[in-house]
């Protein structure tokens, strides 16, 4: 049968900043017995790089070696893991702009939509401000009288 370590297996993931969330997942799958694996005597460092708060130092953490069944079970799981925690796709939220609506990145009419309904809601609620200010009437101000 073959066997793979969980230092070999780390190198394999398309996101290695998720490197902790797979030894996580791991473990967690050894422990339910869904996977068969063993520890291994080493330690390694983790691909991910970790931020220290309050500062631009950065570390990385080290973890046990295992010496995991690679089974065509795990050869799936490990698969279902990778995709998971790989990202849908890079670069964040499209911004709005005329390029990105002439490329077809966003849906205009969706957005159109929202802008619609956003827009309502603001005259909406302008024109409920001032119904509720028109129905009040100004009483008399008071004056304070200065004494000689």
């Amino acid at each position: 049968m073959p066997y793979v370590t969980l230092s070999d297996q780390i190198k394999k993931l398309h996101n290695p900043q998720r490197s902790d969330a797979f030894v996580k997942q791991l473990r967690i799958a050894v422990r339910e017995g869904d996977l068969d694996a063993i520890d291994a005597p080493g330690r390694f460092d983790l691909p991910k790089k970790f931020a220290r708060r309050g500062g631009n130092e950065t570390y990385t953490r080290t973890v046990k070696d295992m010496i995991i069944d690679a089974t065509p079970a795990f050869e799936s799981w490990f698969e279902n893991v990778n995709r998971e925690l790989s990202p849908a796709r890079t670069g964040g939220r499209i911004k709005v702009s005329l390029e990105s609506v002439e490329a077809g990145l966003i849906d205009f009419k969706t957005l159109a939509s929202e802008t619609r309904k956003k827009m309502g809601a603001s005259f909406s609620k302008g024109q409920a401000l001032g119904q509720s200010r028109a129905g009040k009437k100004a009483g008399p101000r008071k004056t304070t009288a200065k004494r000689k």
